[in-house]
């Protein structure tokens, strides 16, 4: 059983795409029974007295141009000290969410955490939407990471 957290700051764009991007990937290869995929924040910003927001709109929106299935009902977790033990692999967007990945961790002696592009052959950060209003652009990113990931794990 692979694993997998998706990580990004505030688990209502960026990771929640990821998760359900790679959710469909697995399935349309009939793996789904070899995967457990999740996603999670790195802050509280979108955690309000215990309960998250669900996926932001606009990303919702981009999830159903390109035919993603996703659980409506997803909210915003927070990650936590003891996921590190419970995943194989944390894939964040940014350098920013791999220093809060460290903050939250303590550290990353088993190399658990990797930016989701590092996967595909032109490195770099999935630029946040959040900012820059681009949800295409992000879905690209991710998409084209997710494929990468799925390949390599199935590589490996």
């Amino acid at each position: 059983m692979h694993r997998i957290m998706f990580v990004c700051h505030g688990n209502i764009c960026r990771s929640p795409m990821a998760e359900f991007v790679m959710k469909k990937l697995v399935r349309d290869k009939g793996l789904e029974n070899e995967f457990y995929i999740a996603s999670a924040a790195t802050h509280t910003d979108e955690i309000w007295n215990g309960v998250g927001n669900t996926i932001y709109p606009p990303a919702k929106e981009e999830l159903y141009k390109n035919n993603i299935p996703f659980d409506k009902s997803k909210r915003a977790t927070l990650l936590r000290k003891d996921d590190y033990d419970k995943y194989d692999l944390f894939v964040c967007m940014d350098e920013e969410n791999i220093r809060s990945m460290n903050r939250i961790f303590g550290s990353d002696n088993a190399k658990k955490c990797v930016k989701l592009l590092n996967f595909t052959s032109r490195d770099g950060n999935v630029s946040d939407p959040w900012y820059t209003r681009d949800f295409r652009q992000a879905f690209d990113d991710i998409y084209e990471g997710c494929t990468c990931l799925l390949n390599n794990v199935c590589n490996n």
